[in-house]
């Protein structure tokens, strides 16, 4: 074969060559998570975020994918059933008159956790650090901390209203937090679900692109519930500006007082059922 022949080859065989290469990388670029290109920060779920309708996350009967409205009902134990039949809530299928209800929430006793996220779930703000992710809430100007230092959850905790949380990354853009050692006074969500001192929850923060970020939550708790069941299906919450201005909730017991005492007087003049 000629030395001109050789060079032929040679010259074909690098261009074939860069082709494969640049059709790789092409590919590459094609694969890349849709988050990605839509620049979104990795393994960073900092911000000012709320569901992005307005009523998508207030679970006024009960958790959004799991409400008591007489065809959704968690998987109960018959002590979980028990507990449940216990508590009286204002909203749901066993609400009674606000006069008779027994929330603990309602006397300004903290609403706890998972409740805040089941509950109220309005503008809520994640601040991120080395060691922690804090998640602060609108509804009772409450905070908590998850943290990200490599610990794991306590083995024997005392309980705390809103429990231990920590978290992990299961990938760039999906956070992973499991909670434990909840006070169990508190109620799972605004229709008395009731949990026991065996609860975990896991709470998963998928970000979708840069502007867009879903919340899922699954209780587990084998006291009260036969198997582990979805409170939160992927919750779409958007950004909101980083001068964004949230608004104040708080829980004030002498407006309650009077909220009670004006229904009270509005059941007393109310006509007998017949």
């Amino acid at each position: 074969m000629s030395c001109m022949t050789n060079r032929v080859l040679a010259a074909i065989t690098g261009c074939m060559f860069f082709s494969v290469v640049n059709a790789q990388t092409a590919a590459q670029k094609t694969a890349e998570p849709a988050s990605e290109r839509a620049g979104a920060p990795v393994r960073d779920i900092s911000g000012t975020w709320q569901p992005e309708t307005s009523f998508a996350g207030i679970g006024a009967n009960g958790a959004r994918d799991m409400p008591a409205d007489g065809k959704h009902e968690p998987p109960y134990t018959a002590y979980g059933l028990e507990l449940f039949k216990r508590n009286r809530p204002s909203n749901g299928t066993t609400e009674v008159a606000p006069a008779e209800e027994n929330d603990p929430s309602h006397y300004c006793d903290p609403q706890g956790f998972p409740r805040e996220n089941l509950f109220e779930l309005r503008t809520t703000q994640i601040v991120q650090n080395p060691l922690e992710t804090i998640v602060l809430y609108t509804y009772g100007r409450i905070f908590r901390v998850v943290w990200t230092d490599g610990r794991e959850l306590p083995k024997d905790p005392d309980p705390r209203w809103f429990g231990y949380s920590v978290g992990k990354w299961k990938d760039d853009y999906t956070f992973v937090v499991e909670t434990n050692g909840t006070d169990d006074r508190t109620w799972l969500d605004n229709a008395g679900r009731p949990h026991s001192d065996e609860l975990r929850v896991e709470e998963i923060y998928h970000r979708l692109d840069h502007d867009h970020l879903e919340i899922s939550i699954t209780i587990d708790d084998p006291k009260v519930y036969s198997k582990p069941w979805i409170a939160i299906n992927k919750l779409p919450m958007k950004l909101m500006p980083a001068t964004f201005d949230i608004p104040e909730m708080m829980c004030s017991p002498s407006e309650l007082a009077e909220y009670n005492k004006r229904h009270a007087a509005k059941g007393a003049q109310a006509p007998a059922k017949k």
